[in-house]
């Protein structure tokens, strides 16, 4: 597969301030339009074989939070798996606490990590665990007279404040650059509140947590597949967007595909965070695969029906997959949310996949992912504990 021209564009646009993840992700988007088959739709017969619990399809707008976006959604999954009401969580939320340590984290380090509004599986868990969550009713994020996230202005703001600390000019730093840096930040998605009322009783963000979403956030484990590391321990995950350097449990590429199996089938849906960035991931169409022959040696014609019905893939090896994140054709651009298992016409399976660019697109907001690109393309995975099949959760201890 090429996405050289893309990711080349997409690693240049970091280096502008403000142009970090929310530009990326427009970037992206607007990268994948012509990734379509003209009869894509009416060549794929699916037919669904488990369809779990979630809450509708949501849009991120022009931020990079799709980090949020997706592990929110799979909260909200949680509620209605433990027989609650669920409630639209506010992903929003999540990435303000993410955005205020991810700036203290920066400082930290001199300037030397990923700033952006990028992230990663395992903070909405970690934002859930310290700080709690709210309803998306209490706290939109949209506190600067738009409809839908836009957080261009606001990046350029927050990291032009974080440069400015990190200069050092008094030759020691305050404390007050804190308090300043939050301010920007809360200027434009607005203050957290500090108690708040739903359905008539009043919570803080931790009890609303713990009284209404009632998970445990312990109960979740990170997964990922390196052959830089020994398997079944963890790995410190190296890509970008993994700014508070979180570990994830090491396995071998076909656990993962065994792990979301197992959790589907006993009623788990999974956070997934992957690269989009291909020219056999259609978002027009909800289909994506990895085909057997290279972009570029594909014939007009071959091109024009990459979507056009199941097509035939190569098997995914560990040195296939490994190669991809060495040479930067896989990149931790994305995250979405497995909610389900279907079939296509020949009987190969297909994950079902809940993204966050709102219902535009063939299946209203869904996809359907073959097992060979989720083995081939994935940063990450989170899932409940429970969800592990039996052998694996043995040998990572947990």
């Amino acid at each position: 597969m090429n996405t050289f021209s893309f990711k080349s564009v997409l690693a240049a646009s970091v280096f502008f301030v403000g142009a970090t993840s929310c530009f990326a992700q427009d970037i992206l988007v607007n990268s994948l339009k012509l990734n379509a088959s003209e009869k894509s739709k009416e060549n794929f017969k699916f037919t669904e074989v488990i369809n779990l619990g979630t809450t509708s399809v949501k849009l991120q707008g022009s931020s990079g939070t799709c980090w949020s976006y997706s592990t929110n959604s799979f909260l909200e999954s949680e509620m209605i798996r433990l027989g609650k009401q669920p409630v639209e969580l506010s992903q929003i939320f999540s990435a303000r606490n993410v955005y205020v340590e991810k700036g203290i984290n920066y400082v930290r380090m001199h300037g030397a990590v990923t700033l952006g509004d990028g992230g990663a599986l395992h903070d909405v868990i970690n934002m859930y665990k310290k700080y709690g969550t709210v309803p998306r009713e209490v706290y939109t994020g949209l506190n600067y007279g738009t409809d839908k996230n836009k957080f261009g202005e606001m990046a350029a703001l927050i990291e032009g404040v974080l440069a400015a600390v990190v200069k050092n000019p008094n030759g020691e730093l305050t404390p007050n650059w804190q308090k300043a840096y939050a301010a920007v930040i809360d200027s434009y998605l607005g203050t957290v509140p500090e108690n708040f009322t739903y359905k008539g009783k009043s919570y803080t963000p931790q009890s609303f947590a713990k009284e209404v979403v009632g998970i445990n956030p312990d109960e979740y484990v990170e997964i990922s597949s390196f052959t830089t590391s020994p398997y079944y321990q963890k790995t410190t995950m190296m890509v970008p967007d993994n700014w508070s350097f979180d570990q994830v449990y090491n396995v071998k590429v076909n656990d993962m595909t065994d792990v979301i199996d197992n959790a589907l089938k006993k009623g788990y849906t999974v956070a997934w965070a992957t690269d989009v960035s291909e020219k056999s991931f259609s978002w027009k169409n909800g289909v994506a695969y990895v085909p057997t022959k290279k972009f570029d040696d594909m014939s007009a014609e071959e091109k024009a029906d990459m979507f056009n019905g199941p097509k035939a893939e190569p098997e995914i090896t560990p040195e296939m997959r490994q190669t991809a994140f060495d040479n930067y054709t896989t990149t931790d651009d994305h995250g979405m949310h497995i909610i389900g298992l279907a079939k296509d016409q020949t009987g190969k399976e297909y994950y079902i996949v809940k993204n966050s660019w709102g219902a535009t697109n063939d299946y209203k907001g869904y996809l359907f992912v073959t097992k060979n690109f989720v083995k081939y393309k994935t940063t990450a995975l989170l899932v409940n504990k429970g969800g592990i099949p039996t052998e694996i959760a043995k040998k990572l201890g947990v």
